[in-house]
């Protein structure tokens, strides 16, 4: 009697561990289908735990100055490396990508240069309310699920948890890239309290022998294949760096007054980049009309009209003036 009640109840944690998996399944199932319903172009799930590769890569990257100004990236050492230290019985990391590659320049080949992606409405808060639909939209056809959404504004290393998802693998850049969709894409993260089926399946690194981002960078920032110091890269120098850039880039900054695309540019992957499909980051009329002579003597009324919610606020219109009082010494 004994052993039948035995085998019994092992029968019933058989079943409930069955069907818990395939609760996980499903329910992984509907958060992906959701996400692509939103517009994002992948969707991955971790497990949330402890970065143990990340830790020794980042403290050694710190210990190197490497993040100059950036002194953000010195605090809440532990929250970068452990997401349950930032959501309350985290149990999944939801790694997300939204595509904003254009086909779209600027008219005058000699204008300062802005990074694509802040062509559009500020990427932070397009993308924030797409996940907040998506956690809302999880706790309707789930259940209730605490979780918080994350872009680009918190202590989590997104490249790590995309790669660690399989969605892409980090290139000799540091940017994470997409086999079929390049790299023109934002990252975001839903930390959630849900157990869920999870990606473990890692992207192989398809770089191979390529050098063409490190032999571009005009800076020399990517000082070797897979580490990029900050310190020296355009998008630090234009954006983070709230000082005078440094006399030795002179020369070197390629006509960039916002941001940098070279590194991307030059890779061979992102020729399979596709035009996105978000009105949102879609450029202001007048941006990219105008010429040479407009950015040099443009007024802060132009830069709140021609920038209003853009990203290219971050850096102001003294930071911007300053950039191409910068890049006129060139010539």
């Amino acid at each position: 009697m004994l052993f039948i009640e035995i085998y019994l109840l092992s029968a019933v944690f058989v079943v409930i561990f069955v069907l818990m998996l395939q609760n996980r399944s499903v329910y992984s199932s509907i958060i992906k289908q959701e996400a692509i319903k939103l517009g994002f172009i992948f969707c991955g799930i971790s497990r949330a735990e402890f970065l143990e590769e990340e830790a020794p890569r980042l403290e050694t990257w710190l210990k190197n100055g490497m993040h100059g100004e950036m002194q953000y990236m010195e605090n809440h050492f532990d929250k970068r490396l452990d997401p349950r230290l930032l959501v309350d019985g985290a149990k999944s990391v939801i790694s997300l990508g939204i595509n904003y590659f254009t086909d779209k320049v600027q008219t005058d080949p000699l204008s300062p240069k802005i990074s694509k992606y802040a062509y559009g409405i500020d990427y932070h808060q397009v993308i924030k309310d797409k996940l907040k639909q998506l956690l809302t939209t999880i706790s309707e056809r789930i259940g209730e699920v605490n979780g918080r959404v994350f872009v680009d504004s918190a202590p989590v290393l997104d490249k790590a948890w995309a790669k660690k998802s399989g969605v892409g693998w980090i290139g000799k850049n540091t940017n994470l890239i997409n086999k079929k969709k390049g790299s023109f894409f934002f990252l975001a993260e839903l930390i959630i309290d849900l157990e869920l089926e999870y990606d473990i399946e890692p992207s192989a690194d398809h770089c191979g022998t390529c050098t063409r981002c490190i032999d571009a960078c005009p800076t020399e920032a990517i000082v070797a294949p897979y580490i990029v110091d900050g310190s020296r890269c355009i998008s630090y120098l234009t954006i983070e760096l709230k000082n005078e850039i440094p006399q030795e880039f002179h020369g070197k900054m390629d006509n960039w007054m916002f941001g940098c695309d070279i590194c991307q540019d030059v890779c061979p992957w992102n020729k399979f980049s596709v035009l996105h499909q978000q009105p949102a980051f879609d450029p202001h009329p007048e941006l990219l009309k105008l010429n040479k002579g407009d950015w040099e003597d443009i007024t802060e009324e132009v830069f709140q009209k021609v920038f209003k919610n853009s990203a290219v606020k971050r850096t102001k219109y003294s930071g911007l003036k300053r950039n191409i009082s910068f890049l006129k010494k060139d010539i």
